[in-house]
């Protein structure tokens, strides 16, 4: 039985880090994209920028932390 439990809380596990992912892949890097390749004539406070960047890194970082909580759920 405790096989079954390492594999599902494993799995949950990976969905959170996964969602940590996402979150580093919309909030931070693609904004970055968006920055280095906009039309000239278009401009985003840096400020805004800058919060937005943080809020999402705070819950990336948050859901990693979270699944690697997740994974000291584990029985031998």
């Amino acid at each position: 039985m405790s096989v079954i439990h390492n594999e599902r809380t494993k799995l949950l596990a990976n969905s959170i880090d996964r969602a940590s992912t996402s979150c580093v892949t919309v909030g931070v890097l693609a904004p970055s994209a968006a920055a280095i390749y906009t039309a000239p004539g278009t401009f985003v406070s840096s400020s805004i920028f800058l919060i937005g960047t943080g809020i999402w890194l705070f819950a990336a970082i948050a859901l990693h932390l979270a699944a690697r909580r997740t994974l000291s759920g584990l029985k031998q």
